[in-house]
């Protein structure tokens, strides 16, 4: 008898210890999930139809250049793809500032503007740490990263979330056939 309690007690012991561990998020990839969670909405963002450019270090979108370290292939790919491009991102600063700004004398002055999108352009900005957040998506068809922006013109960082969507992956397409059938379906900044 004290021979099966002490075996049935090891046993239960030992199944935490065996069983499935579950990796802990930081709090800062929590507030990505969340993220997701509450702020997600899929929008099909056209690819750059102009002509692209590939340099050493330095994408060209017609006259506006992404700088990206040359090692991080998945950047290289994005762009080359012509998912990401200044002129997108000009474009989705300028929306985010009118959805965004409650002061009606700022739009007004905007609108007054003779090119609105100047004050937002991108140009010359650099790509770099790209991560995918595996732990926000189990979907093979989609992927999901975070990436930072710095503009040295005015000095700030920014990181953003992006979703790519290819309807034809499978779980074990490798990332750059992926990237390369591949649309941009979410695009967002984060604190």
């Amino acid at each position: 008898m004290k021979l099966l309690l002490s075996l049935s007690l090891c046993l239960s012991l030992s199944v935490y210890s065996f069983g499935q561990k579950t990796e802990t998020l930081s709090s800062k990839d929590q507030a990505i999930v969340e993220h997701f969670k509450t702020e997600y909405k899929k929008k099909n963002y056209e690819k750059f139809e102009g002509k692209i450019n590939v340099k050493d270090t330095q994408v060209l979108f017609d006259d506006k250049v992404i700088f990206y370290d040359k090692s991080d292939k998945t950047i290289a790919s994005i762009l080359k793809q012509g998912l990401i491009y200044p002129q997108l991102l000009t474009d989705y600063q300028m929306e985010k500032f009118l959805a965004e700004t409650t002061d009606k004398t700022q739009k007004r002055f905007l609108k007054l503007q003779k090119d609105p999108r100047a004050g937002f352009d991108v140009n010359n900005v650099k790509l770099s740490s790209i991560k995918e957040l595996t732990f926000t998506n189990s979907n093979p068809k989609a992927k999901r990263f975070k990436l930072t922006f710095k503009d040295n013109r005015i000095n700030s960082t920014i990181i953003y979330l992006i979703e790519l969507t290819n309807k034809s992956a499978k779980e074990n397409t490798p990332l750059e056939d992926f990237i390369k059938e591949s649309n941009l379906t979410y695009l967002d900044q984060t604190e």
